[in-house]
């Protein structure tokens, strides 16, 4: 069993990949022992991410607020605390709060072969945050 006693630091969310205030508290890194990722994220409201996709897919499991996710093809969808969603491995997606609400998630993906998580790509524009 290895044991990380709590101490880490709240980061925000890099503008190259969020757009709005975004606070991301790391769980979990990929390393030798693992190939597990897993942050915590609190989006406020209008905040989200860019689009992206992940190698070996992303769950997100909703523990606060309320939440929009969306995929190129399959549009904008409201999530809320308890929600789990899984997204497919390739599949680009983005994730955030509603225009008035905040919303918190623990986002959770794996590493490839390589160590990639997340290929980031071009921001979600506001029309395509209110579709």
């Amino acid at each position: 069993m290895k044991y990380t006693r709590s101490g880490g630091k709240t980061a925000a969310g890099p503008q190259a990949q969020f757009t709005g205030t975004v606070q991301v508290d790391s769980v979990r890194t990929p390393d030798q022992q693992t190939a597990i990722g897993c942050a915590h994220v609190r989006f406020s409201p209008g905040a989200r991410t860019a689009w992206h996709h992940h190698p070996k897919g992303q769950t997100l499991y909703v523990t606060d607020g309320i939440g929009l996710v969306a995929t190129r093809e399959g549009g904008v969808q409201e999530i809320r605390p308890g929600d789990v969603v899984y997204i497919e491995p390739g599949e680009e997606h983005w994730h955030g709060a509603t225009p008035d609400r905040y919303m918190a998630h623990i986002a959770m993906q794996e590493a490839d072969e390589n160590g990639q998580v997340v290929t980031w790509l071009e921001h979600v524009t506001d029309e395509e945050y209110g579709a």
